[in-house]
């Protein structure tokens, strides 16, 4: 049951009114007790080995959009385009996503919270969720729209009937936070790979001549390899780029880094964070094998080959009877649709809520947002969006890649390379400044002029490269703005009125616990503040994060330093 926090009058008394705004930042808490929205997420809470914080956010990226996108590259640039613009794309997630992953397990915040201190300012970051949101969606929709397809194809349901199914199946999944979606991935995923991987390698072994068609596939055109090809595909690819983000929700729950678990500690990173996009890229080359496979092998193929379900349904029958093969393609979808669409609706509706909260200090609950994400992407489905997906990917890839490309250059080369950023995260309120211009105009400078490449502005000669431009750009002004700033716009504070460390012995961020003020309730260090308000002795009181978020007098946010 979603709550509203806030939705009462305030009292005329000041005492009234603070009880009042108590009981909201309660209420707030309680609710986000599951999943830690908005919040650090606290030691107490992460119990789990890195092994399974891994295998879960990596049952995640079960998606079988790569599969489309994979198809859609290779029909449209060819086979030796197609593996080199993945190629490409996976090279620079994989570079960009490492320090943001590493921020996560180490710090145990989510991106949001990271990119608040990386650049852009406590209300900054608002524009980055709200980027994030909008991926969430339209991978909702995409996957959505796969299962109608195989919902259609095996028990012939209508289109707008299937995704309507797709939507509502997800809903009362994400409704519980981590500890479900946990299991969730852990359970299902054998059984994925299982269907995923047999007959990819049934057709290699008892078909090897699929082989060489592959890889002498020319495309659409029938071209070969040319570089304004391949920054095409790269920059469908790099659509996925905020991909990241979801792994990252995860990855906050990391248990702390100590020397007894150091190696199982980095392997999980490395794999769940930014070693995500290598199955990624793994997924795409074999959605463009299959659907070559069946463009060579099957009259009319052409018009259905980069639909998931057609390109399994195609390999299981040559295994097996068509009952038993149509069974088993549409079990595949289901399963892959549902668990990466628990994630979509998830990671977004924290997104949504983090930005609501943030700018009117009202807490509605996050059940509210994770129906406005369903309600968006089930409308991209109905509208059909599946038929335009290489149009909004590759216009979208230019914005995600804007926005993760400087948050990964702020950590990389602002915190550590030039130390003109805080090498240590910080997302309190009152500790920022509300806006860090760093972030800001390198993202609106990288995202606004890649855009308007993509869309030809400066010319069809130059409109392939706009993923290009988009990073470069990032990565240059990023830098630029903290130097001429000087830094002054990263923290409003270094001192949170609080005289116990941080951080534990091996750098981990402190498990000793404060009672919070407002809601009564005890909070870790890193999640706590001090509140301007002294008590009635003159004492010092204590915030945890998510009532200062709900304070909308301000009273108890700290001064400038």
């Amino acid at each position: 049951m979603t709550t509203d926090v806030t939705s009462a009058v305030e009292p005329q008394g000041p005492e009234d009114a603070e009880s009042s705004r108590s009981d909201a930042a309660r209420a707030a808490t309680r609710e986000t007790l599951e999943d830690y929205t908005l919040r650090y997420a606290p030691r107490s809470y992460r119990r789990w080995l890195p092994g399974v914080v891994a295998t879960s956010a990596l049952g995640g990226i079960a998606y079988l959009a790569d599969f489309s996108i994979g198809a859609n590259i290779g029909i449209a640039h060819g086979t030796v385009n197609g593996l080199l613009g993945i190629a490409v794309a996976a090279v620079i997630i994989f570079v960009t996503g490492w320090p943001l992953a590493f921020y996560a397990a180490r710090y145990n915040i989510d991106l949001d919270l990271i990119t608040r201190g990386a650049g852009f300012g406590y209300y900054g970051s608002v524009i980055t969720n709200v980027i994030f949101a909008s991926f969430t969606f339209i991978f909702f929709a995409t996957e959505g729209s796969i299962m109608a397809q195989g919902l259609q194809l095996g028990l012939h349901i209508p289109l707008p009937v299937g995704y309507l199914l797709s939507t509502f199946l997800i809903f009362p999944l994400v409704i519980f936070g981590m500890k479900v979606l946990a299991k969730l991935q852990v359970w299902t995923t054998p059984l994925w790979l299982l269907l995923m991987v047999v007959p990819v390698g049934y057709l290699i072994i008892g078909h090897p001549e699929s082989v060489n068609t592959f890889f002498s596939y020319g495309g659409r055109d029938g071209g070969s390899a040319n570089f304004a090809s391949v920054m095409l595909a790269a920059g469908v690819c790099l659509s996925l780029i905020a991909q990241i983000a979801e792994q990252i929700d995860y990855l906050r729950f990391m248990p702390p880094r100590t020397p007894d678990n150091h190696r199982s500690w980095w392997r999980a990173v490395i794999l769940a964070g930014p070693g995500w996009v290598i199955f990624g890229a793994v997924k795409q080359i074999l959605g463009m094998f299959l659907a070559v496979y069946l463009i060579s092998n099957v009259a009319g193929a052409s018009q259905y080959a980069n639909e998931p379900v057609q390109q399994f349904l195609g390999t299981y029958q040559q295994m097996m009877p068509h009952w038993l093969a149509l069974l088993l393609a549409v079990v595949l979808v289901v399963i892959s649709q549902v668990k990466i669409n628990v994630t979509n609706a998830y990671s977004g509706s924290l997104a949504w809520t983090n930005s609501f909260t943030r700018v009117t200090k009202r807490y509605p609950g996050r059940i509210v947002f994770l129906v406005v994400n369903l309600a968006i992407a089930l409308t991209l489905m109905e509208f059909n969006m599946f038929d335009f997906l290489n149009t909004i990917l590759g216009f979208y890839a230019n914005v995600a890649m804007a926005w993760i490309c400087v948050v990964a250059a702020d950590i990389g080369i602002n915190k550590y390379l030039l130390k003109i950023s805080p090498k240590a995260p910080e997302f309190r309120r009152g500790m920022l400044y509300n806006w860090n211009p760093v972030g800001v105009v390198a993202l609106l400078l990288s995202g606004g002029i890649s855009i308007a490449i993509f869309f030809g502005a400066f010319g069809p000669a130059v409109q392939p490269f706009s993923p290009i431009f988009a990073v470069a750009i990032a990565v240059l002004v990023t830098p630029v703005m903290a130097i001429v700033t000087r830094g002054r716009y990263y923290l409003r504070r270094t001192d949170d009125g609080i005289d116990l460390p941080m951080y534990d012995e091996h750098g981990n961020p402190s498990d000793t616990t404060l009672p919070c003020h407002v809601t009564g309730l005890d909070f870790e260090r890193p999640d706590m503040i001090a509140s301007a308000r002294r008590g009635p002795d003159g004492e010092v009181r204590y915030l945890s994060s998510l009532a200062l978020s709900t304070d909308r007098t301000g009273e108890h946010v700290l001064p400038p330093q």
